[in-house]
């Protein structure tokens, strides 16, 4: 989980540190925070990769906070939304597996019915097997969230003095290296 400055090219910048490394994404979540100014950035890669994106991720100008919660207790879930077809004489399994999983139907037509369920990840993929008889026409993920029950947990780098009492609305300066060495302009390209 990264906590990053909210401004143009700064996901840009942390995505491309993983094509770079060749590390491949499983799930990405970016949204605000309850902090003005700042995004929180969750990423899952392969375990092996942790570490080494951990350290990496650390180096980039826009991140804040790094914290690697693979071993700490977490919470992870995931949203996910399913469109089936017609229901017709099933709606009542449909309903019964969706009650099931805690989902719900959050539009219905004639023709078509959508379902959102949120969950932990292994959870999600459960309730897409029980449904899979019912005809998934379409889905959509969300990608994992995750939030550490610790405060103070390990591998996390606090907000520094120079990224606190910096004014989120100062554009950063024209030209940045970053982690790898690379300036953000060439890394861009």
């Amino acid at each position: 989980i990264a906590l990053m400055q909210d401004r143009p090219g700064a996901l840009n910048r942390a995505v491309s540190l993983f094509r770079r490394r060749d590390v491949n994404i499983e799930s990405l979540a970016v949204a605000t925070t309850e902090l003005p100014g700042l995004s929180r950035m969750t990423v899952v890669v392969n375990r092996d990769d942790v570490h080494h994106v951990v350290q990496q991720l650390q180096r980039l100008v826009d991140i804040v906070s790094v914290l690697d919660v693979t071993f700490d207790r977490a919470v992870a879930q995931e949203m996910c939304l399913i469109r089936l077809g017609p229901a017709g004489s099933r709606l009542g399994e449909i309903l019964g597996v969706a009650r099931a999983y805690d989902a719900r139907v959050v539009d219905a037509s004639p023709h078509a019915m959508v379902v959102a369920v949120m969950d932990a990840p292994s959870t999600i993929s459960a309730f897409l097997e029980q449904m899979q008889p019912f005809g998934i026409e379409e889905m959509a993920r969300s990608g994992r969230i995750a939030m550490s029950m610790t405060t103070a947990a390990r591998g996390a780098r606090t907000p520094s003095a120079a990224h606190a009492s910096r004014p989120h609305d100062i554009p950063p300066s024209p030209f940045q290296w970053q982690a790898d060495g690379i300036p953000d302009d060439e890394a861009a390209a």
